[in-house]
């Protein structure tokens, strides 16, 4: 998985980029394979803003969160993005595979 943190009005401070690494890491546990995950933080005052979106096998999937400060939007823009890649993933698994009367053609 590949980060790239780019700030708008606000400069990205090491801490800044450590503490999203930190908490975009546990997207990983979702696909085994890599994707890309662009970050904007923006100042928007008062609010702070995070945005993001993910690369994964031709699908781009965005986020955005705001809140009072910066630490906080990044938070709840990792629980978007956490709940986007579940809800991909469950996509992906085709549910409709088992046994039905039709495939078996016991139907009709």
């Amino acid at each position: 998985m590949r980060i790239e943190t780019h700030g708008q009005q606000i400069e990205v401070t090491p801490a800044l980029r450590d503490y999203v690494d930190a908490k975009l890491a546990r997207l990983q546990r979702h696909f085994e394979q890599p994707f890309d995950v662009r970050t904007l933080l923006v100042l928007d005052k008062p609010n702070h803003r995070a945005e993001a979106t993910i690369t994964i096998a031709g699908r781009t999937m965005h986020a955005e969160s705001s809140a009072i400060d910066m630490y906080a939007a990044i938070d709840l823009l990792a629980d978007k993005l956490d709940r986007l890649m579940v809800k991909h993933k469950e996509k992906l698994v085709d549910h409709h595979r088992g046994e039905s009367l039709a495939r078996s053609g016991e139907l009709g």
